[in-house]
């Protein structure tokens, strides 16, 4: 590669509430092609498994967004939206996008209530598509009920000691006596199934779904307390053994989005990977960062929790040990020195000065691309007077 046209890869996460990843990896990339006028410049929107994967994916694979009519965590009608690779094979669901806590913040939250039978639906319909594996993103959820409702949607019945179906969310988990999969869709049980976490929670117990998460979705000390329990008894009843239920309740990352992966591991064989490392798969992130000079990635906040399976970490650990890494973020709470001792080459705020966070989100874009511009003008003049491309990871 030569020096004159160096490769540069912009792979952001999306800056919340102001910029998209695709939108923040153009901006990078414009801001970059001023520096590097004849630099080869690839955009590759990233995310963690969270909240922005649906639309980083779909910029990446190059294909559309699909609809479907389901219902939102309180079983009122809504539309959500999923994705599939270009060849078909692929499907990417964002849970929160059935069951998240903005679809029910026009009511008074119920957590006990709640459920996630909506991305069941969202399932069902993806299943009707011939896939061979589905990527489920479940941050952001409204609900704690293990997973139930998506299984229910896809065929199984959760009863009550009369054999009547249990009530819909995490309140009615404590009438459960039992689980009839033998009605799930067998489409279900044939495609891969691969849950994006980014929290290591446990399912039940002081660090689990409901303690952890169960306030933020409305709970109050005793809901905490029931949904907790609710969440134990599933766990006891799709085990078969209290040493066996002890052992799920006690795995990292079942506590995500209340509990989602107990239900679809159990039944579904799902597999619960670090959001981070499931995106990167399934964007080629190692493969695109081969022959990377430079990287420019970034993140609306940039501090010690970005390089414990963030997207920031994630970029670093697959870049070439040659490539300088340039972190561009709304905000950075990091040191040159942490930095460096983390393989970040540079971290740069966009904020020009004193500027609250309405201001910076109505010009995050451009914000972006003027960070950009003057970090890459500053390692264009490093390469010119060190004589080669610079190195910094």
């Amino acid at each position: 590669m030569s020096e004159e046209a160096p490769v540069i890869v912009c792979a952001p996460d999306s800056f919340k509430g102001s910029a998209g990843a695709p939108a923040a990896a153009a901006a990078l990339a414009r801001g970059a092609a001023q520096a590097f006028p004849s630099a080869r410049i690839t955009q590759l929107p990233f995310a963690d498994g969270g909240e922005g994967t649906l639309e980083a994916l779909l910029a990446v694979w190059g294909t559309p967004a699909r609809t479907v009519d389901v219902v939102d965590a309180l079983g009122r009608p809504t539309t959500a939206r999923y994705g599939l690779s270009a060849d078909g094979r692929t499907a990417v669901i964002e849970a929160a996008q059935a069951n998240g806590l903005p679809q029910v913040s026009d009511v008074p939250l119920e957590p006990e209530r709640a459920g996630t039978y909506g991305v069941g639906l969202i399932a069902s319909r993806v299943l009707e598509e011939g896939v061979d594996e589905i990527l489920l993103c479940i941050g952001g959820s409204a609900s704690t009920d293990g997973g139930a409702g998506i299984v229910t949607a896809l065929g199984a019945r959760f009863t009550d000691a009369a054999g009547e179906p249990i009530p819909p969310g995490g309140g009615g988990l404590a009438s459960l006596s039992a689980i009839d999969d033998s009605g799930l869709d067998p489409r279900a049980r044939a495609v891969r199934w691969r849950i994006a976490v980014d929290v290591d929670n446990p399912l039940t117990g002081p660090r689990g779904a409901a303690a952890v998460f169960g306030p933020q979705k409305g709970a109050d000390a005793p809901a905490v307390e029931r949904l907790d329990a609710g969440l134990t008894h599933v766990a006891e009843v799709l085990a078969g053994s209290a040493a066996e239920a002890e052992s799920m309740a006690a795995t990292p990352g079942f506590g995500a989005a209340g509990g989602i992966p107990l239900a679809l591991t159990a039944l579904l064989g799902a597999e619960v990977v670090p959001g981070s490392t499931m995106v990167a798969e399934a964007v080629g992130l190692s493969q695109s960062l081969a022959d990377a000079d430079l990287v420019l990635t970034g993140e609306g906040s940039f501090d010690s929790q970005s390089l414990g399976g963030k997207v920031v970490a994630a970029v670093r650990d697959h870049a070439p040990a040659s490539a300088s890494i340039i972190v561009v973020a709304g905000r950075v709470a990091l040191t040159p020195a942490e930095c460096r001792e983390a393989g970040i080459t540079a971290a740069l705020s966009i904020a020009p000065g004193p500027a609250d966070l309405s201001e910076l989100s109505a010009q995050a874009e451009d914000l972006i691309e003027s960070t950009a511009a003057h970090a890459c003008a500053l390692v264009a003049a490093g390469h010119q007077q060190a004589g080669h491309q610079p190195k910094g990871h």
